[in-house]
């Protein structure tokens, strides 16, 4: 088999299994689980036969014209551009989807809905390998808008619940916010460049015998970055994604792991040229970046529900590599998307077992039981290690490839070649440090309240009323393979250059120093503030005592939704309901009336045909003497 087949049929398959799910799920319930398992088991083989293929030689192409587009020279086509990024990202794509297929299996037996919800994991993992594989930016659109239909869908799965039918609308109309400006650059980006073809893009940008310049690079790369942030979830566009934590436990691994909040930073990495070219817009994603990262991490810290704390997390690591785009860097930002795939879909579904066991996701609630960690070891082993990689806690692989941005940032501000550049690189380097402390005290106050008995206090026992029922298999297997690269994969730091751009990815000395020391800073404060919490008054939660005033609005995600409320949904619901208004009570009567008068008339003539001869000539005979009448009066007059 060649490289080309196997990359083609890496898409293709997920694809196939999800049009034959929908098509028979419901008649053979028996084959679904083989269905959404097997084939996406396979495309994670074949991805991984592409990666070991290709990477490291020189980027493979093949295209095959799609459509005409009226102008010969922008033609759509189903191209494809494997270079070291599409391969490796694509590995964790199918890795990561065929965990939670798996893990599914079990999370989600007796569910009558499952059939559906496996066929959209399986779109989705087809529709975020195409945007991966893909050299054309119309093929990347029709990818990027499958995965927000998916994440419509998988988010409302439990669409009895008022949460989750309000949550999916909010991820489509947020997300399709930002998707609009995005259309609008991508057509802007391929007539300025005269191609829709991203290789060609970044050539021309990039090599030095072409003269080729952008007309309006600043207003394109804004106009992208729009689409970017509503995918990636980023500020201001971030808010979708907590409340999308109603759909299944797996369904946001999947989505926080590999699809949809990936593609905007792999979108930026495969355009990075179209970036650079503005400095202006690399300083408008450094700040976006930096306003990200640290405020998702104050939000974080002031959740009670274990699942919106990863999605702040999610948040603030995706604001980490759009700040290793910023300064320039994306190899680092890869690094940190591969090794967070690994970490953060370990802890999702590591959460979902412990939701499955004590039939809750909240601290407060998990504070008061004993012996969780004795009930899902498996959850609280994996989950310490997902959460010390999300701390980047060496050796685990959040360190690494953290180190790496935190490195990036180092090096843009302290290089001296440009002023866009050094501001950029400070605002993430001062950032990112701070973020890395605030990301390891969360993460410490997750481990500890949800794990950890207090040192006075008196938790009660875990009642069997409480529990819902045992993981399976499937899931704790799903949880010790995915444990293995949430500690390792940061050791391929060495490796990796030669499969992206060259550039080192080892970690510095001053900033290894400066975030490690950052990192235990944080979990050490978290700690005491949690001793001294129960040795006081047996309180759940330290974070009120160390956020102080600040816990009540990062708890409330800083009044970014009221805002919106107020500025956007109030006046469009007031818009709404006058055009309702006009439209019922104003314009429905002119065409009542119009329907009414023509019904009078008619009801008056039928009245008239009485069949009565004598009333018929009474009438004639009544109207000749009224005109005669009036031609009388007529010639008087005249």
């Amino acid at each position: 088999m060649t490289v080309t087949t196997a990359a083609v049929l890496v898409p293709l398959l997920p694809a196939l299994a999800a049009a034959l799910i929908f098509l028979t799920g419901r008649r053979a319930p028996g084959f679904v689980q083989p269905l959404a398992v097997l084939p996406t088991l396979a495309a994670a083989g074949l991805a991984v036969f592409v990666a070991v293929r290709q990477g490291g030689e020189e980027p493979l192409t093949a295209a095959h014209r799609l459509a005409p587009t009226g102008n010969d020279s922008l033609p759509i086509e189903l191209a494809l551009r494997l270079d070291g990024f599409a391969v490796l990202v694509a590995v964790l794509v199918a890795v990561v989807a065929t965990c939670v297929q798996l893990y599914s299996t079990g999370y989600l037996r007796g569910d009558r809905r499952y059939p559906s919800y496996a066929a959209l994991v399986s779109l989705f993992t087809a529709a975020m390998l195409l945007v991966v594989y893909t050299d054309d930016l119309i093929v990347l659109l029709v990818g990027w808008e499958v995965m927000g239909i998916c994440s419509y869908f998988l988010v409302g799965h439990y669409w009895e619940t008022g949460a989750a039918r309000a949550a999916s609308l909010k991820a489509f109309l947020v997300t399709k916010l930002g998707d609009v400006p995005f259309l609008i650059g991508i057509l802007a980006l391929a007539s300025d460049a005269g191609t829709f073809r991203i290789s060609t893009i970044v050539a021309r940008l990039t090599s030095s015998l072409s003269s080729f310049e952008l007309s309006h690079p600043t207003l394109i790369a804004l106009l992208l970055l729009a689409g970017v942030a509503g995918k990636s979830a980023q500020v201001p566009l971030h808010t979708w994604l907590p409340d999308a934590m109603a759909g299944p436990t797996p369904a946001s691994a999947l989505i926080h792991a590999a699809t949809m909040v990936a593609a905007g930073v792999y979108f930026i990495a495969r355009l990075l040229p179209v970036f650079t070219a503005s400095a202006a817009a690399l300083i408008v994603l450094a700040v976006l970046a930096a306003l990200t990262m640290t405020g998702s991490a104050l939000a974080a810290l002031a959740q009670d529900d274990i699942k919106r704390i990863l999605a702040y997390s999610t948040i603030g690591q995706l604001g980490l590599m759009t700040g290793a785009l910023a300064v320039a860097n994306r190899e680092a930002a890869v690094f940190h998307l591969l090794t967070h795939g690994a970490f953060k879909a370990l802890l999702f579904l590591a959460a979902g077992v412990i939701i499955h066991t004590a039939g809750t996701g909240s601290l407060r609630a998990l504070s008061r039981l004993r012996g969780l960690k004795e009930r899902a070891p498996d959850a609280y082993w994996t989950m310490t290690i997902g959460l010390l990689a999300l701390a980047a806690i060496p050796p685990f692989s959040g360190f690494f490839s953290k180190e790496a941005v935190i490195g990036a940032a180092e090096h843009a501000a302290l290089d001296s070649g440009s002023g866009s550049a050094t501001v950029a690189g400070w605002i993430v380097l001062v950032a990112a440090l701070l973020t890395a402390l605030l990301t390891a005290a969360y993460a410490a106050r997750l481990w500890l309240v949800a794990f950890h008995d207090p040192v006075h206090a008196r938790p009660e026992p875990l009642p069997a009323t409480v529990v819902h029922e045992d993981s399976t298999p499937a899931m704790t297997t799903v949880l010790w393979l995915l444990a293995v690269p949430a500690l390792l994969l940061g050791l391929t730091y060495r490796a990796l250059p030669d499969w992206l751009d060259g550039g080192s990815l080892a970690p510095t000395l001053t900033t290894s120093v400066l975030a490690t020391a950052a990192a235990l800073t944080g979990g050490l404060i978290m700690y005491a503030g949690w001793r001294r919490a129960y040795e006081a008054d047996a309180a759940v939660d330290p974070g009120p005592a160390l956020l102080g005033p600040l816990f009540a609005p990062a708890g409330a995600g800083f009044g970014l939704d009221t805002a919106y409320r107020t500025v956007f949904v109030r006046p469009t619901r007031a818009a709404a309901t006058l055009v309702r208004f006009l439209d019922r009570t104003v314009i429905d009567t002119y065409v009542r009336g119009a329907a009414t008068a023509p019904g009078l008339l008619g009801t008056l003539t039928r009245r008239a045909q009485t069949g009565n001869v004598q009333t018929y000539l009474a009438a004639l005979i009544g109207g000749a003497l009224v005109l005669a009448v009036a031609a009388v009066l007529v010639a008087a007059g005249g």
